[in-house]
């Protein structure tokens, strides 16, 4: 296997690339059934406690010029590590090739100083207490120092969207700390292609050396039981579904905390303001779609449930329009989804029966369909499926709002103020304006925390 290409016999069955601390993983290959992979030695997938981690003692300034040198050259791609990964994404993602292929060219964004510095200063304060002890004035005159030491991180990252391996590698290097990847087996290639990049940038540099990368089943008691233990790291950082953050709980004890990024929903409110015009209903129908087809409704932002003030006629217009816009192909979607499943088709076609109460606009074909219902509908709307429920007021939508309501898109903007605090209060973690919802800010919270802040480890001296 060649160092920066695999090599053609390799790729007959589709080969995964493991990254252990740096460098590529040149052991035996495991037949994995769909893809093969090379065999795990548990022992290289830790750093032994004994000593600190390669990039400890390594100046933030000097990890984000670093950052920012890989981005430049995840953007240029000349060793072709991005183009050889994308193309052995579309064999195991969900995602079709032209949403996978917008999504890796703007990679590169994830490491732009500007967004590495905000995360630094809005979530930690600044630099200085990565790089040594913040002096503490406390009541009574008491001087202390805190710390945000390097931590010892498993990231169990998510494969819906390959922007979420981009994050972990960066939260992962500002904490200067020691970082295992569990792949995820819907994008077995995002993680160690950009590993592999900054690698070529520096090879050999202390935060290189602090990354390993590897595929193991979810689960996987022979695995997981061995590596998720205190002697070995800190926090699993855990991204997914119910099931895997429920098997992370499994090995959570002390000195072992789950930082965990919940499976999550997200839904629209649109004000009575989009019927004061032709063009405002068109405006909000299109920031509707946007909202609801962000990697093709398969991330937690994409607006599933949308509430539109107004009476079942508005209703009724908006979501003709909400219909035709679902098919248009954006930045992060595509004009054509995968075919809706065939228990939604059997469900929704109960619907099309209970007309007037229920009305549904579009086919299974992929490029969108609206339901309009009386009450949100008690099945999980996806694949481009969006559910638009009536309401006499905007705050009667809060009812609908909970603990795994992430976003929330309202329209008009200058309606998020009176709705804001009624929707924090019922659980919600993110208000945006109707459209805003694909790509957080970085330096702002995430599901509710800050995520650099968590996955430090706070060290007094008092």
């Amino acid at each position: 296997m060649s160092d920066t290409t695999l090599d053609a016999a390799a790729a007959t069955s589709v080969a995964v690339v493991h990254v252990i601390r740096g460098e590529v993983d040149e052991g035996p290959l495991l037949d994995l059934g769909r893809f093969t992979a090379p065999e795990l030695d548990l022992d290289r997938l830790v750093w032994p406690r004994t000593e600190p981690g390669p990039a400890f003692h390594v100046p933030v300034a000097e990890i984000v010029d670093l950052l920012v040198e890989t981005g430049e050259a995840l953007k240029a791609d000349r060793a072709g590590l991005l183009a050889e990964a994308l193309d052995r994404m579309v064999g195991v993602s969900p995602l079709p090739a032209e949403v996978l292929e917008r999504a890796y060219a703007v990679l590169w964004r994830s490491f732009q100083r500007p967004g590495l510095y905000a995360q630094i200063d809005h979530e930690l304060g600044g630099a200085d207490v990565l790089d040594g002890w913040r002096e503490v004035r406390l009541p009574g005159d008491r001087i202390a120092a805190t710390r945000a030491f390097p931590p010892r991180l498993v990231h169990i990252i998510a494969g819906n969207a390959p922007g979420v391996a981009a994050m972990s590698v960066v939260r992962g290097a500002l904490t200067k700390g020691v970082n295992l990847l569990k792949l995820p087996s819907n994008d077995l290639f995002t993680a160690t292609a950009i590993l592999r990049t900054m690698a070529a940038v520096a090879p050999g540099h202390p935060v290189v050396r602090s990354f390993s990368a590897v595929y193991w089943r979810g689960g996987d008691e022979s695995v997981e039981s061995v590596l998720f233990r205190p002697q070995f790291f800190d926090k699993l950082v855990a991204w997914g579904g119910e099931a895997t953050i429920r098997g992370a709980l499994r090995y959570v004890g002390p000195g072992l905390e789950l930082v965990s990024f919940d499976p999550k929903t997200s839904i629209s409110l649109i004000g009575r303001e989009a019927f004061e015009s032709r063009q405002a209903l068109a405006r909000a129908a299109d920031a509707g779609a946007a909202d609801a087809t962000f990697f093709n409704q398969q991330a937690c932002v994409a607006s599933r449930f949308q509430f539109v003030e107004g009476s079942w006629e508005d209703a009724d217009r908006y979501a003709a329009l909400l219909c035709e816009r679902l098919g248009v192909a954006r930045e992060f979607s595509s004009a054509d989804g995968p075919r809706v499943a065939a228990e939604l088709r059997e469900e929704i076609d109960v619907l099309r029966l209970l007309a007037p109460d229920y009305r549904v606009w579009g086919g299974y074909d992929g490029r969108g369909l609206v339901i309009r219902s009386p009450e949100p509908v008690d099945f999980h709307p996806d694949g481009k499926i969006v559910d638009v429920v009536p309401v006499a007021a905007l705050s009667e939508a809060v009812m609908h709002a909970g603990v795994a309501t992430q976003t929330v898109g309202v329209y008009p903007d200058t309606r998020k103020a009176e709705l804001r605090d009624a929707l924090a209060c019922a659980g919600v973690q993110r208000v945006v304006s109707l459209g805003g919802a694909g790509g957080m800010p970085p330096g702002l919270s995430h599901d509710g925390f800050y995520p650099l802040q968590r996955l430090m480890r706070w060290v007094n001296d008092e």
